[in-house]
């Protein structure tokens, strides 16, 4: 089977298993999708349950979703899971997959399922991060640890005693790091679902690790952070169309192709576009959401969790008073 019919199969069974935690009312934070059904009892990450992407670039689907890329002298990691006992699965995986023990990590966001696993690696491993994200997660990231941890008993045992460290290198706009055989380019074009977004471009495997910003059929997640911004998303999107990318691995979802990007860049720019058109008409942005909300259910009948249009809609609102 192809890499592309594998791609598809398990962005299939992605979406199926959304729709089987859905109905089961399981409770998670909004809008980030649910952990793989795979996952042991206590973490949010399958135990022995890794996809091959590409060539180098394989994937524990989980909450969230972790890249990993491996070259022949050096292995890095894209998130760290959340708290040390899923960072623990990352690492054991890690172990079966790497071709030497030179590791590198790096975070999409700062976020607690994103950045609060990071104690469970090596002491020997790299840690690179964009200067703003870091400033960004040395004000926020306790925060929320804490907030994160009023959501579930669960959430709350992960987080307990989370500590995070100082980058061993840091970026301003982006870094290139050599594996042997393979480079990842870790790149920042400014805030988006935060103000510190990470992207990694995989070359030669044309893959993009997207974090929040590219996802597969799922609405930009703007409920639960002050600094996202639409304004920038659009234009983010809209730049990275001219990359050539055979495949994405989005933090949150199922997996899927270059085609997301464009996906996501005309559901945001249209939907910002609509939204600034109705506040031109003096209709408030509650009502303009429930509109939005209507509209685009009918345009994209496919996306799953389109209750998320209104935060957006207000987010655009409070951009362009």
């Amino acid at each position: 089977m192809s890499k592309q019919k594998k791609l598809s199969c398990i962005a299939a069974f992605a979406v199926l298993c959304c729709a089987i935690l859905a109905a089961s009312q399981l409770y998670l934070p909004p809008v980030d999708a649910a952990p793989a059904p795979q996952a042991q009892a206590g973490v949010l990450l399958p135990e022995n349950s890794v996809t091959h992407v590409s060539d180098h670039v394989y994937a524990i689907m989980g909450f969230p979703n972790i890249g990993i890329v491996v070259g022949d002298r050096a292995t890095l990691v894209v998130d760290t899971g959340m708290g040390p006992r899923n960072g623990a699965v990352i690492v054991r995986a890690v172990s079966k997959l790497s071709k030497s023990a030179n590791l590198y990590l790096t975070t999409t966001h700062y976020h607690p399922e994103h950045a609060s696993g990071e104690s469970a690696f090596p002491p020997n491993t790299v840690l690179i991060r964009p200067v703003v994200q870091q400033q960004e997660l040395e004000k926020h990231a306790m925060e929320y640890v804490n907030k994160f941890s009023s959501r579930s008993a669960l959430f709350k045992q992960l987080l307990a005693g989370v500590t995070f460290r100082s980058p061993d290198i840091t970026f301003d706009k982006e870094i290139t790091v050599d594996l042997g055989g393979v480079t990842a380019r870790l790149f920042w074009m400014g805030p988006a679902h935060t103000q510190g977004d990470e992207m990694i471009e995989v070359e030669p495997d044309h893959t993009l690790i997207s974090g929040d910003i590219v996802q597969n059929k799922m609405v930009m997640s703007v409920a639960d952070t002050t600094a996202a911004n639409i304004r920038s998303w659009v234009s983010i999107l809209s730049q990275l169309r001219s990359l050539k990318m055979n495949f994405i691995v989005p933090d949150h979802g199922p997996l899927g192709d270059g085609s997301l990007i464009e996906a996501d860049y005309n559901f945001l720019s249209s939907l910002q576009a609509r939204a600034l058109e109705l506040k031109g008409q003096g209709v408030s942005a509650e009502d303009a959401g429930q509109t939005l909300l209507t509209e685009f259910k009918a345009k994209y009948p496919d996306w799953p969790n389109l209750d998320g249009v209104p935060n957006v809609v207000k987010h655009v609102y409070a951009e362009n008073q």
